[in-house]
């Protein structure tokens, strides 16, 4: 039996059932036996939350710094708004200190544990030992129906027995990384009950490319840069990755979520995804400079972009030779292409390599104050699960945290 394990009796009632027992699942738990209800959280996994323990290199990227609406995603936006302000970045770093956990800070605001994830874990079943909370794991859930009274709304058949309770909230995650557990359980309930899901996509994700444009760069897997990509309301500067498939690296992770999100609104159908390679500087300027130069140009790109990438990228338009052939239209025809350089993806490396998921359990269904179903009393979503998405940083995270504190406070 795992030691973080306190098995109830079959045919338990509890206050509250939270059925997944990762970031956003513990966090509601915890907040909800703390406020004196009885809780039981179960879990199919037979590790207690995987996904922070490989999260962030295994350092755990728990929040950030600028933590607002602009970074999420969702087709409600404005739903995030109330739980971000109740339980804030600054709330779990004083959570974090009263238990000695230390951390530091990266670039763009990132938070990492100094040590281990395995902190934060440890923190969190701490947090829920303190509100006597019990566990079932691991634990497969067979069905859930409605009860037949108030304080036994709901009914859950599992594989340690049946139990009944009055609120159940589920923090079941996304469809990414189904290698530790990912499953659409959480999509299944909320249909079951009638509620609506926007369609799930893998997110902050690599894309790939067509074979024709595959072929030009296929060679230069592993090289990355300093770039600004763009795609619909996404504008991002970080590393641009080249791989075997196609682009990953920070940046493109970060604009895939807009390039998937092509129906939440984008006017130019978010297909396209723009790159500037030149992020710092104005590179008809640059161009200019230079225009005397018998240097090619591909050889001149190579003072600000990888050698081998300026060479594939001059080849491939036939702009291989000396800068002073070039007339100033050609120049500014260069600039333009160095400025926005458009990439048409063709898919994506699916769940199994995206770090999170678009699109769930619809927004608009659930109160905004307590993560509660509006026409299910009783039933809580938090996290993951719902259409709530986040940047890369710790924004995911900062997200479970506070829609299990709302929840949590509620159930």
């Amino acid at each position: 039996m795992n030691p973080h394990t306190k098995p109830p009796a079959a045919g338990s009632h509890f206050d509250v059932i939270v059925i997944g027992a990762g970031a956003a699942g513990m966090m509601c738990a915890a907040q909800a036996g703390q406020r004196g209800r009885r809780v039981l959280i179960l879990d199919h996994a037979s590790k207690l939350a995987e996904k922070i323990r490989i999260s962030g290199g295994g350092r755990c990227n728990f929040t950030n710094l600028t933590v607002g609406l602009a970074n999420y995603l969702s087709r409600n936006p404005q739903f995030c708004r109330s739980a971000l302000a109740r339980f804030t970045p600054a709330d779990f770093l004083d959570l974090m200190a009263r238990y000695g956990i230390p951390w530091h800070e990266r670039e763009h605001g990132q938070l990492f544990c100094d040590d281990s994830a395995q902190d934060i874990i440890d923190m969190l079943r701490t947090e829920c030992e303190n509100g006597d909370v019990r566990w079932a794991m691991p634990c497969t859930l067979n069905s859930v129906t409605a009860g037949s009274t108030p304080e036994a709304r709901f009914l859950l058949d599992t594989s340690h027995g049946r139990f009944s309770c009055e609120s159940l909230a589920v923090a079941t995650g996304g469809l990414s990384i189904p290698k530790i557990g990912a499953s659409p359980l959480g999509y299944r309930i909320a249909e079951q009950f009638g509620l609506a899901i926007v369609p799930p996509k893998p997110a902050l994700v690599p894309l790939t490319l067509p074979p024709e444009e595959l072929a030009i760069y296929k060679e230069l897997a592993g090289m990355a840069f300093d770039a600004v990509a763009e795609c619909g309301a996404g504008h991002f500067r970080e590393n641009l990755l080249f791989t075997h498939r196609g682009l990953s690296g920070p940046v493109i992770l970060q604009v895939s979520s807009y390039w998937q999100a092509r129906d939440y609104g984008d006017s130019d159908g978010g297909r396209q995804v723009i790159v500037n390679l030149f992020p710092a500087e104005d590179v008809r300027a640059w161009l200019g400079e230079r225009a005397r130069s018998k240097t090619l140009l591909s050889n001149l790109l190579a003072d600000r972009l990888p050698k081998r990438f300026a060479h594939a990228w001059c080849e491939q338009r036939g702009w291989n030779r000396p800068a002073n052939q070039f007339n100033p239209k050609e120049l500014d025809t260069i600039a333009a292409a160095l400025a926005g350089w458009t990439i048409t993806p063709n898919g994506t490396l699916g769940y199994a390599k995206a770090e999170v998921t678009l699109g769930g359990v619809d927004t608009r269904e659930l109160s905004s104050k307590t993560m509660e179903a509006r026409k299910v009393p009783g039933l809580y979503f938090v996290g993951e699960v719902m259409d709530v998405t986040g940047h890369l940083g710790g924004y995911n995270f900062q997200w479970a945290w506070a829609s299990g504190y709302a929840a949590g406070q509620a159930v």
